[in-house]
């Protein structure tokens, strides 16, 4: 009997430690694992085009590229002010046109070569070449004579002002004092390229080669390119060989290209995330009750809008346009459907960039929407020519088309159709102009005006509308040179004015940036451009 009861009690005691272990091992989530190893586990909103920072355009490229890639200066975490990065200092001539960039000699890629002062003069002169195609390249037009060789009007890159003096010492040359250019250079635009690696798989100017698959990507960040899986996975690893390896914390990231924002709130909730990209917008309230702590809503420097294709009828006529603007109630939509404290657009440029301002024009009238509408020559909605809306994949982005679609409905009696497409082929539609109208969403590549302004030059990459306008191209070009403040932003406002005129698109909303954050990571600060120096990360 006394074997019988040591029996049960030594079984008992088994099934006791069995069921703790079990505790123990749920515990262990992915979040949790992926903080005691130093793996940030990142939310990132949709599968990237490419990762040849001279390529692509968005913002779910620029979370991967900011890992993998270093400028000649990087952001500071907490207000953006520029940071010695693969350069360690600068001197800037006293007629701010020449600056001189020293690099780091112990700085290399991540096969090991030293990252040279030329590798950067390569790397312009590829962004800028005329047939890669790059939609960023007016971003260098700041470098003498940069735009001429651009548009093929001058054939000698050695005439544009990019130099390597010696290997640690880049000289560039401006065509005239541009006072935000030190934010402009930490845009991926001007990250650096290892020219070897280009070169084996194609020319300079060679688009869509294999040197970005991970068996061949050599850059120069502190993290390098480990796995990309298809619409899986990216994942980056910290580089023992990077010049700051000492001060990089994380030891790694993982990037999931997740496109609908319920899939990503919930691995969030499941301690599968430490950080979202965006946040279901009927969850916004969930949220704000039950677990604040968990939820961020930054300020955010972009404007969400619809750009309208003006090559095609009935797009074409701009009554129709400023019909379809003021048909928007933008207050009821981000109030009632947004929730996230976004502001109603009545201009292109969000309040206070720079200190710069402009009042609102574009407003909600329906009235005067009708009134417009029946200056078109159409005699009702219904007598107009199907239109459609284009979109991304996203839940957010097809619940305002569907409000904005309601909206010309009830107030224009117009239908539209409404168009979804997969991100890569939604980006191809919308340069080759295969829409009407379709959702585009902007944010500021560096905090000035131009930023905003610039987009809608003539031939201008990321100008997808067709809209060209002579004398707002020379209001823009004049600001972007002049020394000036008050005078820059007098040009400015004359030209925005000329912009809202004609809508080529259609400002909706000024964006916040609302996202779920595990308490878990740390060094993570909110600025207006959403930029994260991967390197100043560490999780706890």
């Amino acid at each position: 009997m006394k074997y019988f009861c040591i029996f049960y009690m030594t079984a008992a005691a088994i099934i006791l430690l069995a069921i703790s272990s079990c505790k123990n091992q749920r515990r262990d989530t992915i979040v949790s694992l992926g903080t005691k190893n130093g793996v940030l586990y990142f939310g990132n909103q949709t599968e990237p085009e490419d990762l040849d920072p001279h390529i692509v355009t968005g913002v779910p490229e620029f979370h991967i590229l900011q890992s993998l890639f270093e400028g000649l200066v990087t952001p500071d975490p907490r207000d953006l002010h520029p940071l010695p990065g693969a350069a360690h200092s600068w001197d800037i001539s006293e007629d701010n046109l020449v600056y001189t960039f020293h690099l780091r000699s112990e700085a290399t890629w991540s096969n090991g070569e030293m990252v040279k002062a030329s590798d950067f003069v390569f790397s312009f002169q590829r962004i800028l070449s005329p047939r890669l195609g790059s939609e960023y390249a007016y971003m260098l037009y700041c470098i003498d004579n940069a735009e001429k060789y651009h548009k093929g009007a001058l054939k000698d890159f050695a005439r544009v002002g990019a130099r390597a003096k010696d290997d640690t010492t880049l000289i560039i040359r401006l065509g005239s004092p541009t006072p935000y250019f030190m934010s402009l250079i930490m845009h991926d635009s001007w990250y650096p390229v290892h020219p070897p690696t280009i070169l084996k798989f194609g020319n300079i100017d060679s688009r869509g080669t294999r040197w970005t698959r991970p068996e061949n990507f050599t850059g120069n960040g502190a993290f390098k390119l480990a796995d990309w899986q298809i619409n899986k996975i990216i994942n980056v690893v910290k580089r023992a060989d990077y010049w700051d390896a000492q001060n990089v914390k994380l030891n790694g990231i993982n990037f999931y290209p997740i496109e609908n924002n319920q899939t990503e709130e919930r691995m969030f909730r499941n301690d599968e995330l430490h950080v979202t990209t965006n946040l279901p917008l009927q969850k916004i309230d969930w949220y704000k009750n039950n677990a604040p702590h968990l939820l961020h809503i930054d300020p955010y420097l972009g404007t969400y809008y619809y750009i309208c294709n003006i090559n095609r009828p009935p797009l074409n006529n701009k009554k129709l346009r400023k019909a379809l603007a003021l048909a928007i109630d933008r207050k009821s939509l981000t109030d009632d459907i947004l929730k996230g404290g976004q502001i109603p657009a009545g201009s292109f440029t969000p309040p206070n960039t720079a200190g710069y301002l402009f009042d609102p024009v574009v407003t909600f009238d329906t009235i005067e929407a009708r009134k417009i509408l029946s200056e078109t020559g159409f005699k009702s909605g219904d007598s107009l020519p199907p239109i459609s809306v284009l979109y991304n994949t996203s839940e957010s982005h097809h619940i305002i088309a569907q409000a904005i679609q309601q909206m010309w409905k009830r107030y224009l009696g117009i239908n539209v159709t409404l168009v979804n497409q997969e991100w890569k082929v939604y980006l191809a539609s919308k340069t080759k102009k295969e829409y009407d109208i379709a959702r585009m969403g902007w944010i500021g590549d560096y905090n000035d005006p131009n930023s905003f302004l610039d987009l809608w030059l003539t031939g201008g990459g990321n100008n997808n509308t067709g809209w060209s306008s002579p004398t707002y191209d020379s209001l823009v070009k004049q600001a972007s040179k002049s020394a000036d403040q008050v005078e820059r932003f007098r040009l400015f406002s004359q030209a925005e004015s000329i912009f809202l005129d004609e809508l080529p698109a259609i400002p909706i909303y000024f964006y916040t940036n609302v996202y779920l954050l595990k308490p878990s990571v740390k060094g993570w600060y909110s600025n207006i451009l959403n930029m994260h120096n991967y390197k100043h990360l560490y999780l706890e």
